[in-house]
């Protein structure tokens, strides 16, 4: 049965539900763990890398460390695909000058873009709450193969600017935000604990399974679940 929601506005997750994880992964990573190093040395005073590193040995209580010790820590957590701030707030920077220069394209499941333009000019509103920095989303959504998609979204939330993105008072500081009453925000992602989360605050969800992607298998608990965009009926709240 093809999910219906009567909402003001849509929530995008990236990895797993607009695009594939394997892209970021294969991507995305090795090409920010390549440039980690040079970030670090030659641009240690640029304030938003130098508040990342701070941010790096605070949680890890190195307080002396070095570009070195800190390129290390950046390395151990993207092995973990741990999703610390600082790292992703690095990971943006480089990640924004890569799409600028042309060395990255974003990818995007060919089901995404069309639902988003349909749904923009719906009159809904579209917002994107990632563990990637919003430096880092507003390149993504920038550089595509369909050209610049920003002007279809109304804003950009991350885990430095909204919260972690298993915890229900996340979300609510997003509803807070955007103005937008919680019953009529819809959140569409592939985990199933954010999709507990954004249900816990109130928001709607649908649970996106795409074969291949890293919770295919685990499922999305009893949330109203799609394989693709166009499986999802979306209109303009009349309530």
């Amino acid at each position: 049965m093809t999910p219906h929601f009567d909402v003001d506005a849509v929530v995008l997750d990236i990895e797993g539900t607009t695009s594939a994880t394997g892209f970021v992964v294969d991507v995305l990573y090795p090409y920010s763990r390549s440039r980690f190093a040079a970030l670090l040395t030659e641009r240690a005073g640029d304030p938003e890398v130098a508040r990342a590193v701070a941010q790096v040995r605070e949680l890890t209580g190195e307080a002396d460390a070095d570009a070195a010790q800190v390129e290390k820590t950046l390395n151990a957590w993207l092995d973990e695909d741990r999703k610390a701030t600082p790292l992703k707030t690095l990971q943006g920077v480089i990640w924004s000058e890569g799409f600028a220069r042309g060395d990255l394209v974003a990818h995007f499941y060919e089901d995404v873009v069309p639902a988003l333009r349909a749904w923009h000019a719906a009159g809904l509103r579209l917002y994107v709450y990632s563990s990637g920095s919003v430096a880092a989303q507003r390149a993504w959504f920038s550089s595509t193969p369909e050209g610049d998609l920003l002007p279809l979204v109304s804003g950009l939330y991350d885990t430095e600017n909204a919260g972690p993105k298993q915890e229900p008072e996340s979300y609510r500081r997003i509803a807070s935000a955007t103005g937008v009453e919680p019953g009529r925000l819809l959140f569409l992602s592939d985990r199933p604990g954010e999709l507990d989360a954004a249900r816990a605050a109130g928001w709607r969800t649908v649970g996106i399974r795409r074969p291949g992607e890293p919770y295919y298998e685990q499922g999305v608990g009893d949330h109203a679940q799609a394989g693709t965009f166009d499986e999802i009926t979306v209109s303009r709240s009349t309530t």
